[in-house]
């Protein structure tokens, strides 16, 4: 069984009802982390997930709220005997490296051993003998990666954006998919406002067309700005201008079973 629990759908500024963007894959006994907020052990744990099972963390970029609870995560495993691969592009890998090394949890002390390994757009990886992930460059910030997911019985493929533009080699790449969880920061109104997040993000309207011409079979969008006073159905609206597929819009906590 494969399945998506979304530990957090927010972006970078947190609100009672959303924090920052993060996924729990479960591949069977297996846990595939994408990015690294705070406080994801609880939030895993209240998916109802087992931390001990957490096998891979992929990281799509630098930012503080993709990264910050790295620390906090190996620091609360540091008395478990285990290992966890941490997959990121050589920016981001080095600045990870540098936050565990930072407070010492790469010592000999600590049981729970973090490999870190380094992508390029194009590296293909098997997190887990059945599912292949391809590492795909998006042009948020110089060393950022989108993850595409698929699975050796063909039955299901998915693709995470992370922060991201409208950047069409992405939809190259999503073009007839099962899934794609997408940056839909906030609606188009506050991209016409605020032209500083054109070349940053993506907003509902774009993405909704975008999703459209890509034969998308069921469209995800996340990291919802918390700082900005829109509402879902907004953000539904936009999307539906142009999408006619399946829409699911998440909540922290929700899961999905592909």
């Amino acid at each position: 069984m494969v399945e998506i629990g979304f530990v957090g759908t927010g972006g970078s500024v947190a609100t009672p009802e959303r924090d920052n963007t993060s996924l729990a894959i479960r591949l069977g006994s297996r846990l595939i982390l994408v990015d690294c907020p705070g406080s994801v052990l609880a939030k895993i744990r209240k998916l109802g997930y087992d931390p001990l099972s957490l096998d891979s963390i992929l990281v799509t970029h630098i930012h503080p709220d993709h990264i910050y609870g790295l620390p906090a995560l190996i620091h609360s495993l540091m008395l478990e005997e285990g290992k966890i691969r941490l997959y990121g592009s050589e920016q981001t890998a080095a600045l990870c490296a540098s936050l565990l090394d930072l407070f010492g949890l790469r010592e000999k002390k600590i049981k729970m051993r973090v490999e870190i390994l380094v992508l390029k757009a194009g590296d293909r990886f098997l997190p887990s003998e059945s599912c292949d992930v391809l590492a795909l460059h998006v042009p948020h910030s110089p060393a950022s990666l989108a993850y595409r997911f698929s699975w050796k019985d063909g039955n299901r493929r998915f693709l995470y954006s992370g922060d991201t533009p409208p950047h069409r080699p992405l939809f190259e790449e999503a073009s007839g998919l099962d899934y794609l969880i997408h940056d839909a920061s906030a609606p188009q109104r506050f991209f016409d406002r605020f032209p500083s997040l054109v070349p940053l993000h993506t907003s509902a309207l774009a993405l909704g067309r975008l999703a459209e011409e890509a034969h998308v079979g069921c469209l995800i969008p996340c990291h919802f700005f918390g700082e900005l006073n829109f509402g879902l159905p907004e953000i539904e609206e936009e999307i539906r201008q142009s999408y006619t597929g399946r829409l699911v819009i998440p909540r922290d906590f929700d899961k999905i079973a592909l």
